[in-house]
């Protein structure tokens, strides 16, 4: 029997454009008309949400920043923040910036977000928003208030951002969670902090177990959660990684792929 619905947004939910399908948008209301669970869980921070909250018409909660923070879609309400020590979250700074010449350093908080001077700016629309973003201009800035995320941009794609990430685990020795996703980014939470581990934690207050859900990704940040879930299930433009691990595999993104599988879920 199944009791909740997890879903990446971006490259799983959404389509290419950034919009949810109308197909989609039934099958979501129709889980939660059976009494499921919806949740999305993502990488994104609360900040970019708003645009997917009306998308979906202010359905279900959402797990962001990678397990960091906990948003109910409906009132806007943070129900939940995971963040670093702040200790913790120098060292795991310091560590990482010896790895590399040419990195850009950022964190995210649960109400904002700030970058240094190597960080690229203009990724999202919600960058520009007036006292979202923050510049930088010394590390202990990043710590006025507690840091969700650590965010490292590089150059590097494909094989050569996989080594950087596996450096970056090797260099924060436990201390930290490590996971990269497109862009050329490094994402960086507590140790022990990952999308499963929230999802797991609200899935259990809620008397749900693994068994009980139903999770679906693209990318490596949502391996653990595929894992983890009584039934993974991966888009068909997903990373490699994923398609390996995951129960099953869906159509894309772009042909409604998790609404195929809600549609059979939910009769």
């Amino acid at each position: 029997m199944v009791k909740m619905v997890a879903t990446d947004i971006d490259g799983t939910l959404l389509r290419s454009d950034q919009t949810v399908s109308d197909r989609t948008r039934r099958a979501v209301e129709a889980v939660e008309d059976a009494g499921l669970t919806f949740m999305l869980v993502t990488g994104r921070p609360p900040r970019w949400l708003a645009p997917v909250q009306e998308e979906l018409d202010h359905h279900g909660i959402a797990i962001c920043a990678n397990g960091g923070v906990v948003l109910d879609l409906r009132t806007g309400e943070v129900l939940e923040v995971n963040a670093f020590a702040e200790d913790t979250a120098r060292e795991v700074l310091g560590r990482v910036r010896d790895l590399a010449a040419g990195l850009g350093f950022g964190v995210e908080w649960a109400d904002g977000f700030a970058h240094d001077p190597s960080y690229p700016r203009g990724l999202r629309q919600s960058e520009s928003v007036p006292g979202a973003v923050h510049d930088v201009t010394d590390d202990d800035q990043f710590f006025d208030r507690p840091v969700v995320k650590l965010l490292v941009r590089t150059e590097d794609q494909g094989e050569a951002l996989e080594d950087l990430a596996g450096r970056a685990v090797q260099a924060t020795d436990g201390l930290a969670t490590v996971t990269w996703s497109m862009g050329g980014l490094l994402e960086i939470s507590a140790a022990g902090v990952n999308k499963a581990s929230t999802l797991a934690r609200f899935a259990q207050q809620r008397d749900a177990d693994s068994g009980e859900v139903v999770a679906f990704g693209d990318m490596p940040n949502d391996l653990q959660m595929l894992s983890w879930a009584g039934r993974g299930v991966a888009v068909a433009n997903a990373h490699p990684l994923i398609l390996d691990a995951a129960d099953e595999h869906t159509a894309s993104n772009d042909e409604d792929g998790v609404a195929r599988v809600l549609e059979r879920l939910v009769g």
